[in-house]
């Protein structure tokens, strides 16, 4: 058997596990940092809850991911994940799966360790959507559970500070309401509502135009050109605002 028959007969085996994602549809990449307990709180030694180093690492990640080689429209990161919506036009690697998740996850993994200075690991699925609207249902819901993580683990950090373990801390909170953890925190004068937005919402990072002035040589005048950059936003608009304003990113695109 010649090599050209080798080839196409092995990379029948190797494509037969390729997922197509259809063009039609809206996609979400989301990554999720694997063993990130362990990695902020015994390796890294983070500050509880939040730590503004590791806040601005996973917004570096994400910023990198925006600019590998994808068209993303919108970026958002909340505690160890990252959730990126592509352009409707984009088919890098014609919409495979396999090929996004793994690259995503490569370069998401290689940049974190690049940052931290430790080996850093995340995983990433594709989620394709088939609608605007599932598009705005979508970065809703990972905005809710940022801010359901959230309050947990102030509540948590707040009851490990005063002593409890980490079993007595978790029992403590099992099953309790929205309400009730924002009264546990106020009650020891820590008014939730107050804390920055970036630790409730996440974070987003998204496109924008500006002007950039330059001076052209040849015609010998100043002339001014519209460039696209990175913007990051720490403070979020929430539920209907929110959703709005993420479907309009996808629209414009």
């Amino acid at each position: 058997m010649n090599f050209n028959e080798l080839d196409r007969k092995m990379r029948r085996f190797e494509q037969s596990m390729d997922q197509v994602i259809w063009p039609e549809l809206y996609l979400v990449a989301r990554l999720d940092g694997r063993n990130f307990t362990k990695l902020t709180k015994e390796i890294c030694e983070f500050e509880v809850p939040f730590d503004i180093r590791f806040r601005d690492a996973m917004i570096g990640t994400t910023r990198r991911l925006m600019e590998c080689g994808f068209r993303i429209v919108y970026g958002y990161t909340e505690s160890d994940e990252i959730s990126l919506l592509f352009h409707r036009e984009d088919n890098a690697f014609g919409h495979k799966s396999r090929k996004i998740n793994s690259l995503m996850a490569g370069e998401a993994s290689a940049y974190m360790s690049l940052q931290l200075g430790v080996p850093a690991c995340f995983d990433c699925r594709v989620v394709p959507l088939p609608n605007l609207e599932c598009v705005g249902d979508y970065f809703v819901w990972r905005q809710e559970d940022a801010h359901r993580n959230s309050l947990n683990a102030h509540c948590y950090w707040m009851l490990r500070g005063k002593g409890m373990s980490a079993p007595e801390a978790t029992r403590r909170l099992a099953g309790r309401s929205i309400a009730w953890k924002n009264e546990l925190l106020f009650a020891e004068k820590i008014n939730y509502n107050g804390l920055p937005d970036w630790q409730k919402r996440g974070v987003g990072l998204y496109y924008d135009t500006y002007e950039k002035k330059g001076y052209n040589p040849v015609k010998k005048q100043e002339e001014s050109t519209i460039r696209r950059r990175i913007e990051i936003t720490m403070s979020l608009e929430m539920g209907e605002a929110y959703r709005k304003w993420v479907c309009g990113l996808a629209a414009e695109a």
